[in-house]
C-alpha cells in the first residue's frame, strides 16, 4: 500500500494497539469527523481514502502557484467543526481562523440589479425594499417561518438517527405542521409577490443538490441557520479544515492511508467484518463506517452480501441530486471588483431548473457562482494575481451529456459571460485553467450518475426514506456523508457523523 500519513501511530512504540478496529471508507468531511468521533471514544481509527490526499469532495488541487478548494467554500454551521477540536482538548481558533463573511454573498441579476445578501434584518429589509417595498413584511414573517423550521429539522433532528420507522412517524405530526409536504419554492411565494426575491430566498436547496421547485421546505431552515451562525470562510481555504482533522485523527492514534481504494465490504453471518483493498488486501475490522457515496456503497461495495432494501435496482430508480460543473482558473491581476462570493442569475429561473432536473438537458443560459477566494485570502495566489472557480449547476449523467465533446465549449461560453458581466478582459488575464465535469465526479469521486450530493433531498428522499446511518443491510456497517440522514452539505454531513455517537456500539463491547 503506498503511502501513510503523518497520522500514523507512533512507530517508535512496539506496543501492539489492541483497540477495537473501525475503518472508515473515504475522507470527506463526513469520514474525517467520524474518524476523530470513533478514535476519540477509544476505537483504533484506519481512514482508507482512494485518492492521493484528503478531502473527498473537500479536495485541493495546486496547480502553478495557485491553490483551489475542488468543492466546499463556506462553513455556515461553525460550531460543528468547534465540537470536533473540543472532544480532543483542543480549541479550533487555535488552528484555523474562520473569517466572517459580510455580505455573505452577493447576487447579480440579469438585468444588472443587485442584492447584496447578509444577516442583518435592517440590512436585508433594506435590500429587499430596492426590489418591492411591499414585501418587507412578508420577509419578517418568512423569516420567523425559517427558524421554526430550523428549530425542528435542524437543531432537534437532523443530528438524531433516523432508522426507526416508529421514531419517523412519532416525528412526522411536527414535521407535517412545518409543511415539509410543500416545496422550497411554493412556501416562499407565500411570503414574496416580486420574482426576483422569490429567487433570491429559494435557491438554498441548490447549495445541498436539490431544485427549489421541488425540494421539501424543510429546507428553508438554511436562512435561519445563515443568520444564526453567519457565512464564513476559512483562511488557508477549506483545505485548512480538512488539514486539521487529519492532525485530530493522528492524536487520537488514527492512521489514513492514500492511493488506498475499498473493492468490497467483507460480511459473515450478517455482520460487517472489514474490507478487502483492489490490491487484495483484507483489513479485519469491528465497526466498518462507508463515507463513499451512499448509491455506490450499496451498489458496488457490499461483495457477498446482497442488499435487499437497497439493491443495485432500487438505488437507480432513485431520483439523483444535480451535477456541477466548476471551472477552476488564475488570473495574472486582481478583479478588485468582484466579491469573494457571488451568484451571477441568467435570464431564466424555473426553465433553467426544470432543464437541469427534469428534462436533464444542457442548456444555453445558465446561472453561476463565482468564488474568489484570494478577495480575503491573497495568499492561495502569486503575489498581484487571483484564484477563482466557477460553479454552474448542470444535470447529472442520465442526462447523456457528452462532457468529452461539451465540456470546453460550456467552459469557453462560462468566460464569454463572465467578460461580459463582472470580468472585463479575464480572456487576456488567464494564466491556468481546468474544469471538473459530472464524468469527472463519477470516475474520481465514485458519485453515482455523476450527481455532485447524491439523493436528491425530496420528501421521500428525506429523514426514514434516505439510506439509514446504520445500515439496513449489515450490522456493525454504518454510512456517514451526503447520502444518508441529514443530506448534503457541510453541516449535513458533519451531522451525520455526530449520529455515529448514539449508534455505533461501545469499543467495550469488543474487548474480550
Amino acid at each position: 500500500m503506498n503511502d501513510i500519513s503523518p497520522s500514523a501511530p507512533n512507530t517508535n512504540n512496539t506496543d501492539p494497539d489492541t483497540r477495537p478496529h473501525a475503518v472508515v471508507i473515504g475522507s470527506g468531511f463526513g469520514g474525517l469527523g467520524a474518524a476523530v468521533r470513533l478514535g476519540v471514544r477509544g476505537y483504533r481509527v484506519t481512514v482508507l481514502e482512494r485518492l492521493d490526499a484528503p478531502g473527498g469532495r473537500a479536495y485541493v488541487h495546486h496547480r502553478d502557484g495557485y491553490t483551489f478548494d475542488a468543492g466546499p467554500t463556506i462553513v455556515t454551521a461553525p460550531f460543528l467543526f468547534e465540537e470536533l477540536w473540543a472532544l480532543c482538548g483542543k480549541k479550533l481558533s487555535d488552528y484555523v481562523e474562520l473569517k466572517a463573511m459580510d455580505p455573505f454573498y452577493k447576487l447579480l441579476f440579469d438585468d444588472g440589479r443587485e442584492f447584496s445578501y447578509n444577516g442583518d434584518p435592517d440590512d436585508m429589509r433594506r435590500e429587499v425594499a430596492k426590489f418591492n417595498p411591499g414585501d418587507v413584511d412578508g420577509f419578517d414573517r418568512f423569516q420567523k417561518v425559517s427558524a421554526k423550521i430550523y428549530q425542528v429539522a435542524f437543531h432537534e433532528l437532523a443530528a438524531v438517527p433516523f432508522h426507526s420507522l416508529m421514531f419517523t412517524l412519532k416525528s412526522a405530526p411536527d414535521l407535517i405542521k412545518l409543511g415539509g409536504y410543500r416545496t422550497v419554492y411554493n412556501t416562499v411565494c407565500d411570503y414574496f409577490k416580486d420574482p426576483a426575491l422569490r429567487v433570491v430566498f429559494s435557491f438554498h436547496p441548490l447549495l445541498i443538490g436539490g431544485n427549489p421547485l421541488t425540494t421539501t421546505a424543510y429546507y428553508c431552515l438554511i436562512a435561519h441557520l445563515e443568520r444564526k451562525y453567519g457565512v464564513h470562510y476559512a483562511m488557508g481555504g477549506m483545505g485548512a479544515l480538512v488539514d486539521g482533522l487529519v492532525d485530530l485523527i493522528a492524536g487520537t492514534g488514527g492512521q489514513i492511508r492514500y492511493d488506498a481504494e475499498v473493492a468490497k465490504i467483507t460480511s459473515a453471518n450478517g455482520r460487517a467484518t472489514g474490507v478487502t483493498l483492489l490490491n487484495g488486501e483484507e483489513l479485519a475490522a469491528d465497526v466498518v463506517v462507508s463515507n463513499a457515496d451512499a448509491s455506490w456503497t450499496y451498489k458496488h461495495l457490499m461483495g457477498d452480501h446482497k442488499p435487499k432494501r437497497w439493491s443495485p435496482a432500487k438505488v437507480d430508480n432513485k431520483r439523483f441530486s444535480m451535477g456541477l460543473f466548476v471551472w477552476y482558473f488564475g488570473t495574472d491581476k486582481r478583479f478588485e471588483d468582484v466579491y469573494h462570493h457571488m451568484i451571477l442569475l441568467g435570464p431564466r429561473y424555473e426553465g433553467l431548473l426544470k432543464d437541469i432536473f427534469k428534462h436533464k438537458k444542457l442548456s444555453a443560459d445558465f446561472s453561476l457562482y463565482l468564488h474568489r477566494p484570494t478577495a480575503s485570502d491573497p495568499a492561495l495566489a502569486p503575489e498581484g494575481h487571483d484564484s477563482f472557480y466557477v460553479l454552474s449547476p448542470v444535470p447529472h449523467l442520465g442526462g447523456g451529456v457528452d462532457w468529452d465533446a461539451e465540456g470546453e465549449r460550456y467552459r469557453q461560453a462560462i468566460q464569454d459571460r463572465l467578460e461580459e458581466t463582472v470580468m472585463l478582459g479575464l480572456g487576456d488575464a488567464l494564466t491556468t485553467s481546468f474544469f471538473t465535469t459530472p464524468k469527472e465526479f463519477e470516475s474520481r469521486l465514485l458519485s453515482v450518475n455523476g450527481a455532485a450530493f447524491a439523493l436528491e433531498p425530496q420528501l421521500f428522499q428525506s429523514a426514514w426514506f434516505r439510506p439509514h446511518n446504520k445500515s439496513e443491510e449489515l450490522e456493525n456497517l454504518f454510512l456517514v456523508g451526503a447520502g444518508t440522514h441529514p443530506g448534503a452539505g457541510v453541516p449535513g454531513v458533519l451531522s451525520s457523523a455526530k449520529i455515529l455517537d448514539d449508534i455505533a456500539p461501545d469499543p467495550a463491547h469488543f474487548k474480550k
